[in-house]
This record gives C-alpha cells, structure tokens and sequence, in this order.
C-alpha cells in the first residue's frame, strides 16, 4: 500500500470519526476532509491535476447528458456527483415552499380528522402516511413536519406521542428505501448507476412494502397495551384546530399542491421522457419561486445548504479513496473473503451496510459503497451477466443503507431531528427506548430483504455462480 492510499485511508477515517463524534457541523468536517483530500492528489502522489479535475467533476454539467439522456448512459461514480446535489436543492426547495403554505400541518390534520383522532387508527395512519410521503420527499422534512404535528395532537388528545414518533421515524426510513428521491443513499445510487424511479420502485420497493405491512404489526403489538388504554380514553375534539385553519395562503397552497404533484410525475415518468433528475430539480425550484413571487427569497433563505456543502466534501474524500484504489482494495477484500460466492457477497454487503448505517451516517457510507458493489461486479465495462448482478447489489446496497440506518437515534439523519422535536417539547427519547423498539424492527426488515432477495433475484445469482464455474 502505498503513501497516496494510507494518506487517503486517514482522511477518511479521520472524516468519520469526527462525523460520529459530532463536536464541529459535519458540512465543516467533510468540506475540511476535502481539501486535505486535493491537497493528497498534489503533495502525496502523482495523480496530480487530472485526479483532481475528474474528483472535482464540473465538466459533466455542461454535457447533454448531464440534463437529457438520449441513450443508454454508462455508469460514472467519479468525483462530485452534481446530480444528486442540483436533485436535493431542487426538492428543497420545494418543500420549503409547501411548508411556507401550511401543506404538512394541513396534511396531517386532515387525516386526523378522517379516522376520528381515535388512537390505534391515528397511529396506523400516520405511520403509512410517513412512508408514502418519504417515497416523494426527503425523510428528514417528513419527520420535521410530522413529529411537531404530532406532539400537537397528542397534547390535545391527551396521549404519549413517542410510540407514534418512534414508528413514523422508522417508516420514513422505510419508506424512503423504496425510490429514487426518498432517501440520499438511494439519489447517490441512482444518479451514480443511473436508475430510474421505476427501476427503485419495482425492486427496492416492493421489499418496502411486505416490510412495511410487517412492520406495521410489530410496531401496534409492542405498544399495544398503551394503544389501547388510550383507545377507551374519552376524547375532546373540540379543542383541535380544523385542518382549513393549517392553510397559511390559498394561492400558494393550490399552487405548491400542483408543484408537489408534477415533481411526482415527472420523477415516476423520467425514464421515458429522458429527463435526467437534476433537470427535474432545477426546474421544480424554479416553479417554485416563480410561485412564491416575494416570498421566494424567505424560501431561499430557508434551504438548508449545509447539507448541500456536506454533500460537495463527501464526494471529493470519496473521490480521493478511488482514485487511490482504496476502494478497489475493499472490493477484493470483499470478494477474497466471500470466495466470490454471490449469496455470501450479498449477505455481506447487506448486513455490513445495515450495522455500519447504525452507527455512523448513511450518506456516506453508501457514496463510499457505489464504486465498490461496481468493483465487485465487474468493473466499468461488465458483461450481460455481472450487470445483473451488479443490479442485485444495488438494490441491497439501498435496503441495507437506508433501513439500517433506523436502528440508533444516530444512523439516519431523519431519527436525529424526530428525536430532538420529541426533547424540545419535553419528550426525552433516550438510546434504550429508541433501539428497544427499532433494533428487532431493523433486524426483521434486513431479513425480509435477504429473504426477498435471494428469491427473486436467484436467476441472476445462479448465471453468476455458473459464469465464475466456467
């Protein structure tokens, strides 16, 4: 091994500690970590500034393909992926400007309202409705807006909001694994190995929801007896605001309405009309202002560019342990370890995913992950056979990131801001009552999409496994 890897090992590592230490902003460490990262490319080897102009990436904007895809795109996970940043700015901004319009709060009151704020079905309800709203919108803007709604009306109501907290958490997590946009790991994936929303929805999405139904039992039975007590509560709605009350503005609610639904339409349809997903974003954030018309600036002012940053410094560490071959090391690592066998290779990748994801943030872990399951599955130029197998590792790689990530009040950005709205209003959501519940929760789901796998996708194993006996 040489300088320029252990170098780049140590930037790395040193990134992750102070991430998981979370002493400085992770936009700090990541962007910090970066130029340490450019600087390697100059002092420590000779990669010099054709390493950093691939890491930094920003002739890919400029090309066709970058907006529209014509043809069939090969797979490029070098450097910055400015895709994925354009995508989440672009969604951000969005969102601010259905937030500005009261459309969460008034989402959630209305469905309130539908099942009577009767708790068992509030509790059911709420947990779908965190998964179907993840598949569209970032889970941690789901679990902003649907945390203080519901600490809301658990006051009203008189109940604990924390097991309802607890499953919206994990289902926004769940929910998210199963699209393109629902959660980052998944937009660093399919911008880096150019899938569509459809290619997600049809594979990582249907485990999404066979977990999602079990899921739904597990939560209601390990807090049934709370659940039910409060079921025989007498209940005073008249306290409880109507859901028309939410509506800051009417124009603007009607109209980032129409937005939300054509972003769904053109994300579900992206594949067919050739719209790449940064073409998608920057033209969804441009509707949006237009809409807010003397607002917009408040909605700028409100995106949240430190994730933006955190992103650009994340994919330059990642860049530097490429184009050093750290990753290619751990892809051979990987393979030597599992004798090249697929099923052992998955079950690797899946569970390795799931239990880092626990600890440390899902993000990079999967930006890290993309250039190694391409390594494990034939490089830059596969054949029929290692590309299908490259599909199958994707989609375990997006389970294991975006799920396991659910099993600590740190694996996921999403449990870290449902567990603060929880303790700023009096709510104290410790490490003990969080995996109490989200441990056994995350272990089933990492089984159903073993299991899911394996079976589905044993055509593809088996060529694999005949391909490697030949």
């Amino acid at each position: 091994m040489g300088p320029e890897q252990i170098v780049a090992i140590i930037i790395f590592v040193a990134m992750f500690v102070l991430i998981v230490i979370d002493k400085i902003e992770r936009q700090y460490v990541t962007l910090g970590c970066g130029v340490l990262t450019i600087i390697m490319f100059f002092v420590f080897s000779q990669l010099g500034y054709g390493a950093f102009s691939e890491t930094m990436n920003v002739r890919s904007i400029i090309k066709d393909q970058f907006w529209l895809v014509t043809g069939h795109a090969s797979e490029n996970v070098t450097g910055i992926n400015w895709a994925t940043i354009i995508f989440i700015a672009g969604m951000m901004i969005m969102v601010e400007g259905m937030a500005h319009s009261g459309f969460f709060r008034w989402l959630c009151l209305r469905l309130a309202k539908l099942v009577h704020y009767k708790p068992i079905p509030l509790f059911v309800a709420f947990m779908i409705m965190s998964s179907i709203l993840a598949m569209f919108i970032d889970s941690i803007t789901v679990i902003l807006f649907l945390a203080a709604v519901t600490v809301e009306l658990a006051r009203l109501l008189k109940i604990d909001p924390v097991p309802m907290i607890l499953s919206e958490i994990f289902c926004a997590n769940l929910g998210g694994s199963a699209t393109m946009c629902g959660d980052p790991p998944n937009i660093i994936i399919g911008t880096s190995m150019h899938y569509s929303f459809f290619d997600f929805i049809t594979n990582t999405g249907l485990i999404a929801l066979i977990s999602l139904v079990l899921i739904i039992f597990y939560f209601f039975w390990i807090f049934r007896k709370k659940l039910i007590e409060e079921e025989h509560m007498t209940i005073d709605t008249s306290t409880i605001p109507e859901p028309k009350e939410a509506i800051v503005n009417k124009r603007d609610f009607v109209f980032s309405s129409i937005i939300f639904g054509l972003a769904v339409v053109l994300l579900i349809t992206h594949s067919m009309t050739g719209l790449t997903v940064a073409t998608i974003g920057i033209g969804i954030a441009i509707l949006t202002l237009i809409v807010a018309g003397k607002n917009a600036l408040t909605i700028l002012k409100r995106v949240d560019y430190k994730t933006l940053l955190f992103f650009i410094g994340l994919f330059i560490v990642v860049g530097g342990l490429e184009k050093t071959k750290v990753l290619e090391i751990m892809a051979n690592g990987i393979g030597h370890i599992s004798g090249g066998n697929p099923y052992i290779v998955i079950t690797i990748v899946l569970w390795l995913s799931a239990i880092a994801s626990a600890f440390v943030d899902n993000i990079p872990f999967a930006a890290t992950m993309v250039p190694v399951i391409i390594g494990l599955s034939g490089g830059h130029a596969p054949t029929a056979i290692q590309k299908d197998y490259r599909h199958v590792l994707a989609w375990t790689l997006s389970m294991g990131t975006d799920v396991g990530g659910s099993a600590t009040p740190i694996g996921a950005s999403a449990n870290v801001v449902g567990t603060s709205v929880a303790a700023k209003h009096g709510y104290l959501i410790g490490w003990g009552k969080y995996c109490k519940s989200a441990v056994p929760a995350t272990v089933i789901v990492m089984l159903v999409s073993m299991g899911v796998i394996f079976i589905r996708y044993n055509k593809e194993i088996t060529e694999v496994i005949n391909s490697i006996a030949k």
